[in-house]
């Protein structure tokens, strides 16, 4: 199946899920994870028409989409794997959004660097991140990232202490439970704190 295809499928699956929803968001973007796909792979499906793609690391982002982000501007990149404080500057160079804001100590480091390169003139800043979103935990697994959904009321008051862009939240459910409890709680999370996105995967 090639990617024009499987794309229509998704979409009319989607749309068939927001038609049966009484809850249904009023706007759904599909984000495609590219991580290990090739250059070649990612400009057919730009082509196909998906203009919204995920990476899970920040040096093989870095390797494929400087190049591919000078080519196609309107392209949004999300970081949705695991951000180490190392790689801080790099991603916010790099990415649109970041999906994986998950502890104080990688907020703390976002915020001094947002700080930095605010303090630079626009046209010289390497700035490149907008938003973020907090990711869940909403299984409490121990082997995942993210705060756990008892803690993230505090934690997302904490990063908005820090004037970080947080304007959503992000899980990933235990791929043995039903996903929909652990959506609705995500979504009760953000309702509660006036977020309006959440990417669910």
């Amino acid at each position: 199946m090639n990617i024009v295809n499987a794309l229509q499928i998704i979409t009319t699956s989607i749309e068939k899920a927001r038609n049966a929803s009484p809850i249904a968001a009023a706007h759904v973007s599909l984000l495609a994870a590219s991580k290990t796909q090739s250059v070649e792979v990612i400009e057919q499906a730009i082509a196909a028409g998906i203009t919204c793609f995920g990476e899970n690391r920040v040096q093989e982002a870095q390797e494929k989409w400087v190049e591919l982000k000078n080519k196609h501007p309107h392209i949004q990149l999300h970081l949705i794997g695991a951000l180490q404080t190392n790689k801080v500057k790099q991603a916010l160079a790099l990415f649109d959004v970041i999906q994986t804001l998950d502890r104080v100590g990688l907020a703390e480091v976002l915020s001094a660097e947002l700080r930095v390169q605010r303090s630079k003139n626009t046209q010289n800043s390497a700035l490149k991140t907008q938003h973020f979103y907090i990711q869940v935990n909403t299984g409490a697994e121990p082997q995942k990232s993210g705060v756990l959904s008892e803690n993230a009321d505090e934690f997302i008051a904490y990063c908005r202490k820090l004037e970080l862009p947080v304007v959503g939240l992000m899980c990933v459910p235990p791929a043995s439970q039903p996903p929909a409890p652990h959506f609705a709680l995500l979504r009760e999370i953000a309702l509660r704190n006036s977020l309006s996105e959440l990417s669910m995967g």
